[in-house]
């Protein structure tokens, strides 16, 4: 089959089109034809050295994938009521951008009513992190208030759309007047363009000093003090990323004055059962939302596997708004 490879850890130009053996599914996993692999954050990482491969994965990247069940496990299967033929998509631990790919059945879920393979691989990655992150973590409620940083990111898009959807309100971040523009456009309440207006001022204006309930943060590092000052009494910091470094200074007494939580997590390590536990969710509570519209994949561009490089070039260029994928159609 072909596959992206990483040639070497450095610059986008070490990712190269070539060729793998076919991989085999095991128990509990299903082979996927693969249509679409969605390019995230987590692949420029790795391809720079930064994201060692979890034990047993592909050193092939790509965390999504769409396509049809070409074999499988057939206890697996029939427990989850699929079959060989059907059009799934799936969260993966690697192995997303390759012609082929094996995926546990329980971190697969049917494509959505009336979507393509590339709306569908544009799902999982974001969907299962914000709502582990968002909903599992943070516990943010109805009529709570959201703060996303980086909101026109893949996860920001997911997330500002998932929290309007649950009944909350968003304010967002993002670097422009067209990307706070798009926030709005996807459902935000307000959006502040960060690179001209402090955030921190912004929120307590916006909300009359009392703060957001919940952060998601993908910045970390100085952002987080600054964050903390954005939090309501009892609030509570998400961080899924670490773009801005892994060291912060926090002022530990606001947190017990103010009884703040401060968490975080990362997916792509969490044990099948967990992430098949988030799949069970989305498609309950999250999958309606999709298939009725009130939720809609926002793909920014796609390109043919051996593009793979440019993409991974306007990820790191933050030019984007919403996806970026590969199409092996």
């Amino acid at each position: 089959m072909k596959a992206v490879e990483i040639t070497g850890f450095g610059a986008p130009d070490v990712l190269r089109l070539g060729e793998r053996p076919m991989p085999v599914a095991g128990t509990g996993e299903v082979l996927i034809r693969v249509s679409a692999s969605g390019v995230n954050r987590p692949d420029v990482l790795q391809r720079t050295g930064n994201y060692p491969v979890p034990p047993g994965a592909s050193d092939i990247p790509g965390l999504e994938v769409a396509g049809v069940i070409d074999s499988g496990d057939p206890a697996a299967l029939q427990a989850a009521g699929l079959k060989t033929g059907d059009r799934i998509c799936a969260l993966v631990a690697g192995g997303g951008y390759a012609e082929y790919c094996v995926a546990p059945v329980e971190q697969c879920l049917p494509v959505p009513k009336g979507f393509d393979d590339i709306q569908a691989a544009s799902l999982p990655e974001t969907f299962f992190t914000v709502w582990s992150n968002v909903f599992d973590r943070a516990r943010l409620q109805p009529g709570e208030i959201l703060l996303v940083q980086g909101g026109t990111s893949g996860i920001g898009v997911t997330a500002i759309q998932m929290a309007k959807a649950m009944g909350a309100r968003v304010i967002a971040t993002a670097g422009s007047e067209e990307k706070c523009a798009a926030c709005l456009d996807l459902g935000a309440d307000h959006a502040i363009p960060y690179k001209t207006q402090d955030f921190v001022r912004a929120v307590a204006d916006i909300t009359g000093g009392q703060g957001v309930n919940v952060v998601l943060d993908m910045v970390a590092g100085p952002y987080v003090a600054r964050e903390l000052e954005c939090l309501a009494e009892d609030g509570r910091l998400v961080i899924i990323a670490v773009q801005g470094g892994v060291k912060a200074e926090i002022n530990a007494g606001a947190v017990l004055r103010r009884r703040l939580t401060i968490t975080g997590s990362t997916l792509r390590p969490r044990p099948v059962s967990f992430k098949g536990a988030i799949a069970r969710a989305l498609k309950l509570q999250v999958w309606p939302l999709l298939e009725s519209g009130r939720i809609k994949p926002v793909i920014h561009q796609v390109f043919a596997p051996g593009q793979a490089a440019q993409a991974h070039e306007l990820m790191e260029s933050n030019r984007h708004i919403g996806k970026l994928m590969l199409s092996w159609a």
